[in-house]
Formats: structure tokens, C-alpha cells, sequence
């Protein structure tokens, strides 16, 4: 007798700023989780925040026209409750997934989604799921708190500082005065945001209120971080009590910096899989990501972004994705297939790892 397959909810779309991102990771997860093994369970999230059922889902994936979509949110909603199997019962999705789901693959990028927010319906449901759990991704996702924290734990960070929307409204020029604090050129980041949106690069102090404008747009606190002269390197973690590091990657992108359009739109930048470094320095970088993701109490997957100074060869922290990208341009798939775990398998080993955290959850029941 074959052996029961596993249903797989992948849940992607959201409320963020990331919701396109979410979608291009969401089609290269579905083309290579393997049928076989898992019965795959699409499940959209409008961005106005409207859950759809496995055909209105397929709507968000292939492009449809808007107002399709939007005549599917008016039909759909969606409740999570905790059954006898542990499972998830979604009901009113058109009786679409009337059956439990067995493991939840968030997909999902941003608020809403990366944030800590998902994760802590899902427990609340008691509902095994791929990633880190509520704190790992909160901390995972505010870049402030991310850094308070790998500070603590004595890891190398680049510099920042925090500004909230209320300051900069109450008082502009002390704003400025300590944004500027760095000198120029700086970077200036939503706190809470990832894929590059609403990230500037001020040259100079002309530049600098604009670049805090554009971030504040997208949240209501932003990062400024001290300009570094470095190679782009970055690392997949995977694991729950013993992670592993994949080879370290480079980005050489096609912009100034490795804004949105150099990482998803003009497919010019470079990506150098193994990175071209130092065996000692390799080494250094694969050793930090783990010690990044366990001091975050991160599990399942996450991808560590660093800097390394183009003089000295320094290892700075830049930050940490708990839901790192899927997409076929993606580094996190692409560094562990380079180490050696392909797209499927790496798939496979997550959802394993989410099992094994919810059983081992659940002995405190």
C-alpha cells in the first residue's frame, strides 16, 4: 500500500510591499516540491489582505486580471482552528480545503508574513510550518532589534541608527543631525522591509531627507546605516538545534548598490557561487552565519547577508532573511544546491525540520 501523501499548504501573496516577490518565490516552490511525496495546497493572500482557496489562488500566480482577483476576494475568507490531528481546517474557502492540512510552507515575504504575525496564527493553531517561529522572526525582521541583538551577543555589525515617522515630524533638523552622523554615503532602510524596497543610498546631506521620506513610506521606523566599502557575501543557513552553513555567494550588482531593480527586474547582476574568497575568511563568514542565526533563536531556514571590506578583508553583519527568496534567481536555493542539496530535497528537509519542531513544541502540551 502507497503511502498516505503529505498535504502541503504553501501559503504566499500578503499584505507587504513584497507581495510581487512573494508570488515569483511561491511559482518556483510549487514547480519543485515534489507531487509525489506531497499533495500541494495553494492558498493566496490578497494584498488587501483576503485569503483565497486553491483555484482563486492560481489567479494571484498566472497574472490574471485584477478585477478577477478581486471578484474572488468578495467569495473567500478563511478560519484556523486546531482539530484532533493538530492540523489546520480552513473553513469557508469554498469548501475547497475542507481537509486538514498536515504542514504549512509560509512563503511569504515582509509584514504580515516574515514578521512574526503568521507565524503566531499558525501556532495558535498548533499547526507544524516551515521557518522560524514567533520571536526568531520578529527579531529576524526588524533590522534595529536584529542588530541590539547580534551587538549583544558580540558579533560584528555595521554601525546604524534608528529614526521613528514621530521624530521626524516633531523635529526634522535633529533628525538630520543624527542621521548624518556617519558622514556620506549612507544607506537608509524601512526597519521592517526586505527585497530593497524603499532603500536610498544619500550621497550627500541634499540627498539625505529624501532618502528618509521614500523609507518612511513604507514604515513608520527607519534604519540609517554607516556606508561600507564591501563585497556583498551571503549564506544559507538550515536547521533547528545544529544548523549547518551552505558555501558563502556573492552578489555583484548591476546598480550602485543591490537595490530592487539590480535583484529583480534588469537581470544584469552577477552572482559567484562559490563567493571568490580566502579559505580563512570563507570559513570566518560561514561561521558567523550560524552564530547570527542561533543567536536570534532562528530555525528551519534563513539567509545571512554580509559585508566583507574590499581593504582588509573585515566581516561585517548586515542582516538576516528568515523567509529568504524561492524565486529562480534566488541565492538561498542556489547556494545549497551549490553545496550540494538540491531545490527538491532542500524542500523536503524543510518541512522535515518543521515537523520536528512542532513534535518536539508539543511536548510541553
Amino acid at each position: 500500500m502507497s503511502q498516505k501523501k503529505r498535504r502541503v499548504g504553501v501559503i504566499f501573496g500578503g499584505r507587504s510591499g513584497e507581495h510581487e516577490v512573494s508570488l515569483m518565490s511561491a511559482r518556483s516552490v510549487l514547480d519543485a516540491i515534489d507531487k509525489d511525496r506531497y499533495e500541494v495546497v495553494p492558498i493566496g493572500i490578497t494584498k488587501t489582505g483576503r485569503w483565497l482557496p486553491p483555484a482563486r489562488a492560481q489567479r494571484l500566480l498566472t497574472g490574471e486580471a485584477p478585477s478577477a482577483v478581486q471578484d474572488a476576494e468578495g467569495q473567500s475568507s478563511a478560519v484556523l482552528a486546531p482539530t484532533q490531528r493538530s492540523s489546520m481546517v480552513v473553513g469557508s474557502l469554498g469548501g475547497a480545503l475542507g481537509e486538514p492540512l498536515d504542514v504549512v510552507f509560509p512563503v511569504l515575504h515582509g509584514p504580515y508574513g516574515e514578521d512574526g504575525t503568521m507565524q503566531g496564527f499558525l501556532d495558535l493553531a498548533n499547526i507544524p510550518y516551515v521557518g522560524a517561529g514567533v520571536l526568531g522572526s520578529a527579531l529576524g525582521m526588524d533590522k534595529g532589534k536584529m542588530k541590539e541583538v547580534w551587538r549583544y551577543h558580540g558579533l560584528p555589525v555595521v554601525d546604524w541608527t534608528v529614526l521613528r515617522r514621530f521624530q521626524w515630524r516633531e523635529d526634522r533638523d535633529a533628525c538630520l543631525r543624527e542621521a548624518s552622523r556617519f558622514g556620506f554615503p549612507c544607506f537608509v532602510k524601512p526597519a521592517n522591509l526586505g527585497s530593497s524596497v524603499g532603500i536610498g543610498k544619500a550621497h550627500d546631506a541634499a540627498e539625505l531627507p529624501a532618502c528618509i521620506e521614500e523609507a518612511l513610506r513604507h514604515d513608520e521606523k527607519v534604519i540609517v546605516e554607516e556606508f561600507v566599502d564591501g563585497r556583498e557575501i551571503e549564506v544559507a543557513v538550515l536547521g533547528n538545534h545544529k544548523p549547518e552553513a551552505s558555501i558563502p555567494g556573492e552578489i555583484v550588482p548591476s546598480n550602485e548598490f543591490y537595490d530592487y531593480n539590480a535583484k529583480y527586474l534588469d537581470g544584469k547582476s552577477e552572482e559567484r557561487i562559490p563567493a571568490p574568497l580566502p579559505s580563512d575568511i570563507a570559513e570566518r563568514v560561514r561561521e558567523l552565519a550560524v552564530k547570527a542565526f542561533t543567536a536570534l533563536e532562528c530555525s528551519g531556514m534563513g539567509r545571512v547577508d554580509f559585508f566583507v571590506t574590499r581593504l582588509g578583508n573585515e566581516v561585517l553583519l548586515n542582516e538576516i532573511n528568515t523567509i529568504p527568496g524561492f524565486t529562480p534567481i534566488s541565492m538561498y536555493p542556489k547556494l545549497w544546491a551549490a553545496t550540494g542539496l538540491p531545490y527538491d530535497r532542500l524542500i523536503d528537509r524543510l518541512i522535515e525540520l518543521a515537523i520536528e519542531r512542532w513534535e518536539e513544541r508539543n511536548q510541553n502540551l
